[in-house]
């Protein structure tokens, strides 16, 4: 009778042997079966566990690196615009009582207030968090239409179609189900171990916040929704999830309707679009989606060398060309955003004329300035050799691989976590005192240092950025990577069923 046990973790199926000339030994293969078969079941499952929460930077880096992509360059961007949220996000939650938010969220010398952390250029480091997310969407557009603008370019018509109709039906999921499970998980921690936070009212039961969860979420969720609240009551961060999917439809739905049009016709068709959604009605968030898109059209283009002639043409300038967009995008992402008032532009140093430019479509001002200021970051990076290897460098590529949960938990973090220790250190709030008295100036420390880099501001993230980092960790592997998965799971078993027999109907 055989011995042969399929769970082995020895048998063939666990070992797969190399087909390369490396020697099985040498790698370790045989010896760590050999201890792993040893070891009791519930060791061996605590050891997956472990290593599933182990963070990155404590695993071994692999031998063969893995080459970056064409487009690797967009991952440490989105990145690093995902850091810029984080960090704008903490500096506006310890000055929010104090008033000192205005001052970041105002122009250099405005009302005569002179600060290092809004010099022109230098202030992207303290309220990039705006400039964030028009980056975010531009990434996006480019993204979500890179392959299906390959497979239009290249008259693959029916394969562009397939693509189209798996990126729509999986794209609700990839969005949603991360944010339903991170928001669920922390408004039962927020609930259950009686945590005080300082972001919404906690309801009396949990049956009660279950319900007002739910009602919020299937709503904000809907696409159609006309409730006219933008942001989400256990994680207001994420008023930016509703643009984001309403942004993928619209370049789905552009990217469908010009998918007949040859090159020059397509490539105005975009630009209209974006004149359409800035100058005539108030879609900036949708222009940056297109003008993303309209990237995007552009590099495969060049890949192809099939680029119109005049922009060919500019060939021999492109060097003085991007670097001057990155310097007036760069300009551009400092807009003074504290309201929707225009005063504020008209008032600060710089911004007198520019904000003539304003469309009157355009509700809220600095969204306008924001799309320029993404579009032409975006578009000069990758023609800026030493900005380009910065992107695809270690540091910013981890942040890519992270960026959706670290935009999803570094608010949670906020309202649990760094909220006590701001207060410990010396941001104290009124309603700290009352809420959690034990909290308040527990060991202060001293606030030298310019406005943005206080001591007392920057030492808390010895603790709180290695924690919102391996969260982020966290929810890349165990909630984001398998929504990803499930999502494309659930469309092949779906597109993969037995076709309906009967006549079909002919158009």
């Amino acid at each position: 009778m055989s011995n042969y046990n399929p769970d082995s973790p020895t048998n063939w199926h666990k070992v797969n042997m190399s087909q390369e000339s490396d020697n099985v030994l040498e790698k370790g293969y045989w010896q760590g079966t050999q201890a792993e078969s040893r070891a009791p079941l519930h060791t061996r499952a605590l050891h997956k566990i472990l290593d599933f929460a182990r963070p990155m930077i404590l695993t071994k880096a692999s031998a063969t690196k893995k080459p970056l992509s064409r487009t690797g360059y967009l991952d440490g961007l989105r990145g690093f615009a995902a850091f810029l949220v984080y960090w704008q996000h903490h500096n506006s939650w310890v000055r929010e009582t104090s008033g000192a938010d205005e001052i970041f969220e105002n122009g250099f010398g405005y009302t005569g207030k002179h600060y290092f952390a809004t010099i022109p250029f230098i202030r992207v480091f303290f309220t990039g968090g705006h400039f964030a997310v028009p980056v975010f969407f531009v990434i996006s557009g480019y993204v979500l239409s890179a392959k299906p603008l390959s497979l239009m370019q290249s008259g693959e018509s029916m394969k562009f179609l397939d693509n189209l109709s798996s990126a729509l039906f999986r794209r609700w999921m990839r969005l949603w189900i991360p944010v339903a499970v991170t928001t669920f998980i922390y408004m039962t921690m927020a609930h259950y171990p009686g945590f005080y936070t300082d972001d919404y009212f906690h309801k009396a039961t949990y049956r009660e916040e279950i319900w007002e969860w739910y009602s919020n979420i299937k709503n904000f969720s809907f696409i159609f929704d006309t409730s006219g609240n933008p942001f989400f009551p256990y994680n207001g961060h994420i008023w930016t999830i509703p643009q984001e999917f309403k942004g993928s439809i619209a370049v789905y739905v552009a990217l469908v309707s010009f998918s007949r049009f040859p090159r020059n016709s397509r490539l105005f068709a975009e630009m209209v679009l974006i004149w359409y959604f800035i100058w005539i009605v108030d879609g900036c968030f949708f222009a940056m989606f297109i003008a993303g898109m309209f990237l995007c059209d552009l590099d495969l283009l060049a890949v192809n060398n099939d680029l119109p002639r005049f922009i060919k043409r500019l060939e021999p300038y492109k060097q003085i060309i991007f670097y001057h967009l990155l310097v007036i995008g760069l300009y551009l992402s400092g807009v003074p955003a504290r309201n929707m008032d225009m005063n504020n532009v008209w008032k600060t140093r710089g911004w007198y004329y520019l904000a003539y430019l304003k469309p009157q479509a355009t509700f809220d001002y600095k969204w306008f300035y924001l799309f320029w200021a993404a579009t032409f970051t975006t578009a000069a990076i990758p023609r800026i050799g030493w900005l380009r290897r910065f992107f695809e460098g270690r540091f910013c590529q981890y942040l890519g691989k992270i960026s959706f949960g670290l935009y999803l938990v570094h608010g949670p973090v906020i309202f649990i976590l760094a909220d006590r220790i701001y207060s410990a250190v010396g941001f104290v709030r009124i309603r700290h005192l009352k809420n959690m008295p034990q909290w308040p100036n527990a060991f202060p420390l001293s606030m030298a240092g310019p406005l943005g880099l206080e001591f007392a501001f920057l030492a808390p993230h010895i603790i709180l950025l290695p924690v919102t980092f391996w969260l982020a960790e966290i929810t890349t592997r165990f909630i984001d990577e398998p929504s990803v998965k499930f999502a494309q799971n659930l469309y092949r078993r779906l597109a993969s069923g037995p076709t309906p027999s009967g006549p079909s109907l002919k158009m």
